[in-house]
């Protein structure tokens, strides 16, 4: 404990930090009053400890009752206000917390070893780092950001045993078909069909086996009944007990990840209640193991939130100018299926950003209830119904026009099958043929005069007459015209010139 013995230095607060520049000036500012030394290193963990927590440590309470009895009228300067509330409730001691008493406590820090006397300096740099590592070390060991660790190795394992369960399941099926194959169509169920290859073996044994506790009596009797006409080759003892060790297998895994799925549910209840509330717990495991822990993820925006697992096709769609994704793992979330394709994207904005409101609150938050993840959730469905129906909803004026005006109707397009694209030949329309016909006929006709005429030509060579062609009319007439000048020429009588003067 230090007493300050000049308070009018410590109202300048900017320039506070000079006084303590020396250890002279820091002597002349505070000077000690009290020094109460640990015992060991565990002593002053746990004070520490408490001090962190903002709480009051027996040893501290012992001090502060031998201080309030002899100066009770003094005001005690503390550096975490949650301390002095405290100290103010079960000492009746006035406490203050304010900015001098920051920058007073860090120019007390910072001139430590001049204030107290008798500590050298070595074995305070090694007390101080001592003390440092332990108080690392139980932060490190009950600090829930720790525990958040657990969930991402839980939904790797979950990840991982999936991919092999399938793997499993399809050799499985696929080993015991050769044997068997109408089995695989009859029971969907891929662990249903373990089980029943498991108890039962070889399939001559269906017809004397029961397996009314694993199949209904409808699809034990199909399975009784193909096994008598199954068309499946015969295998060895030896195959069939492989067979049934790896359907073992298969039944070992399936029950082990539906006890690290429980596991799971209770983990993420427990550290991220809000955030299991809004996506479910393995959407919001899947978003924590992403970005790497609880606290991490609480420093996203919602933006952020909203692609993480997407960053591939962001990147790609900055780079070849595209429309950037809309959604990454919050994709998977219930609230998102239920949306039509429309609305997938605004559904998905909105809830990224309560989902973000609500990891910060598991992360940062003392209260550990999942009421606020319930509201947001409540928030985000009302959104969406709104957005299903259409936003119709009761307003009044010139809002109900407009809302008449973009109301909703649903056009239903009947579309009839065009059997013209079925047919491989070219298309040609109606007048096209019509014209074409015209033509044939013409150019029949041609041929036929063309034929007559050769036909009286070749009669009259054979005559030996000489062929006369016809003339057309214009040229009749051209020759008319002909004649008559020539008849006029001759008809003119030729006059001596006179000459007139």
């Amino acid at each position: 404990f230090l007493q300050v013995l000049n308070e009018k230095k410590l109202q300048e607060v900017d320039s506070l930090w000079k006084e303590f520049e020396t250890p002279e000036k820091a002597n002349k500012i505070v000077k000690l009053k009290h020094f109460e030394k640990f015992q060991d290193t565990t002593e002053a963990l746990a004070a520490s400890t408490a001090l962190v927590e903002g709480k009051l440590s027996k040893n501290l309470k012992k001090i502060l009752k031998k201080i309030v009895a002899k100066d009770a009228h003094e005001q005690l300067a503390v550096a975490d206000a949650k301390l002095g509330g405290v100290i103010k409730e079960k000492l009746n001691l006035s406490c203050i917390h304010s900015p001098m008493v920051t920058e007073l406590m860090r120019g007390i820090r910072s001139q430590i070893e001049g204030l107290i006397t008798g500590l050298p300096s070595r074995e305070m740099a090694a007390m101080c780092l001592g003390l440092a590592h332990s108080l690392s070390r139980y932060k490190l060991k009950f600090s829930p950001d720790k525990v958040d660790t657990m969930i991402i190795q839980a939904i790797s394992l979950l990840d991982d045993l999936d991919k092999e369960l399938n793997n499993y399941i399809m050799r499985c099926r696929e080993w015991y078909g050769w044997h068997f194959p109408e089995l695989g169509k009859i029971i969907t169920d891929n662990l249903t069909y373990c089980k029943c290859v498991r108890k039962v073996g070889d399939r001559s044994n269906f017809a004397s086996s029961d397996v009314s506790d694993i199949l209904p009596e409808e699809i034990e009797e199909d399975v009784k009944a193909a096994a008598e006409i199954s068309m499946g080759t015969e295998v060895s003892e030896e195959d069939i007990n492989n067979i049934i060790h790896l359907c073992d297998q298969v039944i070992e895994i399936s029950e082990y990840r539906t006890q690290l799925y429980d596991y799971l549910k209770n983990r993420m209840m427990a550290i991220a209640p809000n955030l299991t509330v809004m996506v479910g717990e393995l959407v919001g495991a899947r978003l924590i193991a992403h970005a790497g822990s609880l606290l991490n993820l609480a420093k996203h925006p919602a933006s952020t939130v909203q692609l993480l697992g997407a960053e591939k096709a962001l990147f790609r769609a900055l780079k070849t100018k595209r429309d950037t994704p809309k959604f990454g793992l919050i994709y998977h979330a219930s609230l998102v299926g239920q949306s039509n394709t429309k609305n997938k994207g605004k559904i998905s904005r909105m809830l990224a950003a309560k989902t973000a409101l609500t990891i910060r609150y598991d992360a940062l938050g003392e209260n550990t209830s999942a009421e606020m993840g319930a509201e947001n959730r409540l928030k985000v469905e009302t959104r969406l119904r709104l957005l299903e129906e259409r936003g119709i909803r009761r307003i009044s004026g010139t809002g109900k026009a407009l809302a008449k005006a973009d109301k909703y109707q649903n056009k239903s397009e009947v579309k009839v099958f065009d059997p013209s694209g079925d047919s491989t030949l070219p298309v040609v329309s109606k007048k096209r043929k019509i014209q074409e016909v015209d033509e044939q006929d013409t150019e029949v006709a041609v041929k036929a005069k063309k034929f007559k005429a050769e036909m009286k030509e070749g009669t009259a060579v054979e005559d030996g007459e000489p062929v006369k062609k016809k003339k057309k009319k214009k040229d009749k007439e051209k020759e008319k015209q002909a004649e008559e000048e020539v008849v006029m020429s001759e008809e003119l009588p030729t006059s001596p010139i006179t000459e007139v003067r």
